[in-house]
C-alpha cells in the first residue's frame, strides 16, 4: 500500500512495516471521525491517534453517546471506504490554519494550534469534505482500509488533564484482511474471560474496595499464590548469592533530596509531617538500600555486595489510570541492588540477565528485550552516561541476546534494560529491569576501599524480576486463564465426598496428603456429587478426588483432572507418584 509520510512523500509499505500499521490505523480513525461528523455534525473533534493495537479518536458530544451508536458509525465509515476517497496533504502557516479550524468551529484544534509556535507550519490532510490538522503518517485512500471494528468507549480528559473536560474516546482496530479481523477480536473475547479481576473475585483471590481505590486487598488463596511466588524469589536468590534487607517505608525529605526522587519523582510520592519535618511514603527502595550499605565501610573484596528487598512502595497514580492489579497505588516490588566495582559491571549484568531469564522460564513467558538510553530530565556527566550505557550493551551482546534501542527513555539517574515478556494470548508485559546508576552512589556518598588502599565509589545495578508482584500476579492470572500449574494452585487438590457418610474417609485422606505437602480442601456440602464436581471445575483446581463407598472399602480415590477428566481409580501413593 501506499503511504504519505510526515514529510508528505509517498513511499509503498506493508502492514507490515511499523509506519505502514500505523498509516493504515491512523487513517481508520480520520475514516471514523468523518463518519462522526456526518452522522453528527455538532460534534467537536479532539485527538485520533494509532495505538499498538488499533487506534482511538476523543470527541466532544453534545449529547449522551453510547455504544449503541457504534452501528450506525460502522456503517457510515463502510461506506466512506467505498467511496475511495483519497488522502491529500496540504500544510498552512499558524494563522491559517486557525483561520480553518475557527471556521470549522473545531475548538479542541484551535487550541492545539496556539500552543504552537508563531512561525509554525502545520499539515492537514483531507478526505472527501472531511480536513483535519495532523501530522500523518496515512495511505492515500480510504479504500485500502478493508476490516475494521469499533471495539469499545471510555471518557477521557482533555490533553489527560482530569481539571480538563471529560471527552468520549471510541476505540477501534483494523486490519487488511477480514480474517486478521476476527482472529484479534477472538483474542479480545478471550482476553474478556481471562480478565484478572474477574477471575481475581471468581477465585477468591484479592479484591479492590471504595474504601482503598488502587490499594488490593489480597485473600486467603491470593496469600498462598503471592507466598508460593515469594518462595521461590528467595530460593534461586539465596542460591545466587543475595543477602535479603527490609527498609522502612517513609523516610524524611532530606533522604528523597539527596537520591533525587523529591525534585525528579515529587507529584508521584505520598507525603506527610511528623514533628515538624517532611516525610515521604517510600516510592521507591533504593535510597533504604543505600543507607544500608553506608552503615559501615567496605572493601573491594566483598564486591560485588547483592542486597535484596521485597519491598512495599506507594506511588500516587490518577484515578483514571488504575487498572485491577496492573496499575496500583502499593505494591510489592523484589528490587535488588547490587554494589560493584567498573571491571565487574558486565558480568553481574550477564549475571542478572540469566536469573531473569530463569523466572520467565519457570512460568512459560517468551520475551524481548530492549535498552533505554539517557531521556532529557537525568542527572549525572556524559561520560558515566556513555561507561553505563555501554556496559550494558557489551553484556547483552556478550550473550547474544537481540535487543532493540529505545532512545530517551532511561531512568533519570541511568540507562537500563527492559524486559518485555509475552503471555499466552500474544500480549506484551514490561517486567523485569535492570538500571546501572552511577549517580545515587555519588549523590550519597557512598565508598569503598580499593586494592590500591585508596577510597573509590562503587557503581549500583537496581534490577527487578517479577517487576510488582501484584502487577505479575495479575499477568499470571491471566496467562494461565486462573488454571495455575499444580505447584502455584492455591487448592492443588479438591476431596468431594459422594455423601456425609464418608466425609471421614475425606478426612483421612486430606491428613494423608496434607502430610506429603499437597494444599487440600474437602467440601463437606450437603450438594449433589455432580454439583461438587462443576463447582471445583469452576474454581480451576487441578485434581479432585471422589470418594464414595467403593474408595473407602478399596483405600483408594476415583481421580478427575482439570482439563481431562476421569483418570480412574488409584490409591494415595499412585496418586501422589502421577500428580505433576
Amino acid at each position: 500500500m501506499k503511504v504519505i509520510t510526515k514529510d508528505g512523500n509517498i513511499t509503498d509499505l506493508s502492514f507490515e512495516d511499523e509506519m505502514g500499521r500505523d498509516a493504515f490505523r491512523h487513517t481508520t480513525s480520520h475514516i471514523l471521525a468523518q463518519a462522526v461528523k456526518r452522522l453528527y455534525p455538532t460534534t467537536k473533534c479532539a485527538i485520533g491517534p494509532s495505538i499498538a493495537d488499533g487506534f482511538y479518536y476523543d470527541f466532544d458530544f453534545d449529547f449522551e453517546f453510547t455504544a449503541e451508536h457504534l452501528a450506525a458509525l460502522e456503517k457510515e465509515m463502510k461506506k466512506i471506504v467505498k467511496e475511495a476517497l483519497p488522502l491529500e496533504r496540504f500544510t498552512l502557516s499558524r494563522k491559517e490554519a486557525l483561520d480553518l479550524m475557527r471556521e470549522k468551529n473545531e475548538d479542541y484544534k484551535i487550541e492545539l494550534i496556539e500552543d504552537l509556535p508563531e512561525d509554525a507550519e502545520l499539515s492537514f490532510f483531507k478526505q472527501g469534505e472531511f480536513t483535519d490538522l495532523c501530522a500523518g503518517p496515512h495511505v492515500t485512500n480510504t479504500s485500502v482500509i478493508k476490516a475494521f471494528k469499533l471495539t469499545t468507549l471510555a471518557g477521557a480528559y482533555w490533553r489527560g488533564n482530569e481539571k480538563n473536560k471529560m471527552l468520549t474516546r471510541i476505540y477501534g482496530t483494523a486490519f487488511p484482511k477480514a480474517a486478521d479481523l476476527e482472529e484479534h477480536l477472538a483474542k479480545i473475547e478471550e482476553a474478556k474471560k481471562r480478565d484478572h479481576r474477574k477471575l481475581g473475585k471468581e477465585l477468591g483471590l484479592f479484591t479492590l474496595m471504595d474504601e482503598g481505590p488502587g490499594f488490593p486487598f489480597f485473600l486467603p488463596k491470593g496469600m498462598v499464590l503471592k507466598n508460593l511466588l515469594l518462595d521461590y524469589w528467595r530460593k534461586i536468590h539465596t542460591r545466587e548469592g543475595y543477602v535479603e534487607i527490609s527498609t522502612p517505608i517513609m523516610l524524611n525529605r532530606e533522604l528523597w533530596e539527596t537520591s533525587g526522587h523529591w525534585f525528579h519523582y515529587r507529584e508521584n510520592m505520598y507525603t506527610t509531617v511528623i514533628d515538624d519535618t517532611d516525610f515521604a511514603i517510600k516510592p521507591m527502595n533504593c535510597p533504604g538500600g543505600m543507607l544500608v550499605y553506608k552503615m559501615q565501610p567496605h572493601s573491594y573484596k566483598e564486591l560485588p555486595i547483592r542486597m535484596a528487598e521485597i519491598g512495599l512502595v506507594h506511588r500516587h497514580e490518577k484515578s483514571g489510570a488504575l487498572h485491577g492489579l496492573m496499575r496500583v497505588r502499593c505494591f510489592n516490588q523484589d528490587d535488588a541492588h547490587i554494589f560493584m566495582t567498573r571491571e565487574q559491571i558486565t558480568d553481574e549484568i550477564k549475571g542478572v540477565v540469566r536469573l531473569i531469564d530463569e523466572v520467565y522460564s519457570t512460568f512459560g513467558f517468551k520475551y524481548h528485550v530492549e535498552l533505554s538510553t539517557r531521556p532529557e530530565d537525568s542527572m549525572g556527566s556524559d561520560e558515566d552516561w556513555e561507561v553505563a550505557t555501554n556496559g550494558l550493551r557489551t553484556a547483552l551482546e556478550e550473550l547474544n541476546l537481540p535487543y532493540e534501542v529505545n532512545e530517551g527513555d532511561g531512568a533519570f539517574y541511568g540507562p537500563k534494560i527492559d524486559f518485555h515478556l509475552e503471555d499466552s494470548l500474544g500480549r506484551t508485559w514490561q517486567c523485569g529491569t535492570i538500571q546501572l546508576d552511577f549517580q545515587l552512589p555519588q549523590r550519597f556518598e557512598a565508598e569503598y576501599v580499593g586494592a590500591d588502599g585508596e577510597k573509590h565509589r562503587p557503581i549500583m545495578i537496581h534490577r527487578v524480576a517479577f517487576g510488582s508482584i501484584e502487577r505479575f500476579i495479575g499477568i499470571l492470572i491471566e496467562h494461565y486463564a486462573g488454571k495455575f500449574p499444580l505447584w502455584l494452585a492455591p487448592v492443588q487438590v479438591k476431596i468431594l465426598p459422594i455423601s456425609d457418610k464418608f466425609i471421614d474417609y475425606g478426612k483421612s485422606v486430606v491428613d494423608e496428603l496434607t502430610k506429603k505437602g499437597f494444599r487440600c480442601e474437602l467440601d463437606t456440602r450437603d450438594e449433589k456429587i455432580g454439583y461438587k464436581i462443576r463447582e471445583a471445575q469452576l474454581e480451576k483446581v487441578p485434581y479432585m478426588l471422589i470418594v464414595g463407598q467403593k474408595e473407602e472399602e478399596s483405600k483408594t480415590v476415583s481421580v478427575r483432572k482439570r482439563d481431562e477428566g476421569d483418570i480412574g481409580s488409584m490409591s494415595l501413593e499412585e496418586f501422589v507418584s502421577k500428580a505433576e
